[in-house]
């Protein structure tokens, strides 16, 4: 698996198991790790709750019918990140993929996935894009309404996890007084004064390769996007689940994993996503964006654009 977190131990740290990956804090005033956790704790367990593919949800709730629904303020605030990503992106990044991730074997949390099974019975269905059709109006400051095309099911996991990161870094420092990072898995995002003028960060592309140190400077963020952390056997097919949202299919594994560093954690995960969809083409992009990147390809090699290491 990819693995992107400060590196331990050190003082007022935590970590424990979720979303089929490891979530950690740490806080330059170790006396609020406790309160830091409750904060985490909250923001995840409502994340969940809006728009899991994998529990009885919002999104799970949604017609399939088209018609307009009255949801969550916060779910509406996850669809519109999503919808940024993908015109950011140029659809790169889209959230309409969860039919597809379904059918591919991606049907449940990935702790339950069965890594090699038998073969697809059928071909995934064909991507809808449905991105550009999703409506999202304001119902007040509790409620948004929001408009599905038919057919579709929402897949938010890599926009909601960095958005989650993003906010639970700046709720703990603005309620606890203290510099946070926040690692959601490979989406890491920090806020307020560290303790040494930044964060050190570990990035390793697998449990057994080795690690390559990096320093963040407070307020900004990182997210890895990979083909290897999550991936399954259908057959002889080997897949993983970033899909190219042309296809359907998962995107070709040109890169294991794709690094980026920007100033908000959802950035960072919409670029490195789009990256990993783009191939080859990342490496022009990403330098022309100026942002800074690091690309691993399947042989090991290492590309990198703009300033990188952060």
């Amino acid at each position: 698996m990819t693995l992107l977190e400060t590196l331990p131990p050190v003082p007022g740290s935590t970590q424990w198991p979720l979303w089929s990956t490891t979530a950690r804090i740490v806080v330059a005033d170790a006396g609020e790790l406790d309160r830091a956790r409750l904060i985490v704790d909250e923001h995840t367990r409502a994340v969940e709750r809006a728009c899991s593919r994998f529990t009885d949800s919002e999104v799970t709730r949604l017609p399939d019918d088209g018609r307009p629904v009255r949801v969550s303020a916060l779910l509406g605030n996850l669809v519109t990140e999503a919808l940024r990503a993908a015109e950011r992106t140029g659809g790169d990044v889209d959230p309409t993929l969860g039919r597809p991730l379904s059918a591919l074997g991606y049907d449940r949390d990935f702790t339950l996935v069965p890594r090699v099974a038998g073969r697809l019975t059928g071909p995934p269905p064909e991507p809808v894009p449905g991105w550009r059709r999703i409506r999202v109006e304001p119902d007040g400051p509790d409620a948004a309404w929001l408009t599905v095309p038919p057919g579709v099911l929402l897949d938010l996991g890599a926009t909601a996890k960095a958005w989650c990161a993003d906010r639970c870094a700046a709720d703990v420092a603005g309620i606890c007084g203290t510099g946070v990072l926040v690692a959601l898995g490979g989406d890491v995002a920090t806020a307020g004064r560290s303790a040494g003028g930044g964060w050190d960060v570990l990035v390793q592309d697998g449990p057994d390769a080795p690690g390559t140190t990096v320093r963040i400077a407070d307020g900004d963020a990182v997210a890895t996007s990979s083909t290897t952390s999550r991936r399954w056997t259908r057959g002889r097919q080997v897949l993983h689940h970033v899909l190219d949202p042309r296809r359907g299919t998962p995107a070709d594994p040109v890169w294991d994993t794709v690094t980026v560093a920007a100033r908000t954690c959802v950035e960072a995960n919409t670029l490195s996503t789009a990256a990993i969809v783009r191939g080859l083409e990342a490496v022009p992009w990403l330098r022309e964006l100026g942002v800074p990147a690091r690309l691993v390809s399947r042989s090991g090699r290492i590309v990198t654009a703009g300033s990188w290491p952060a």
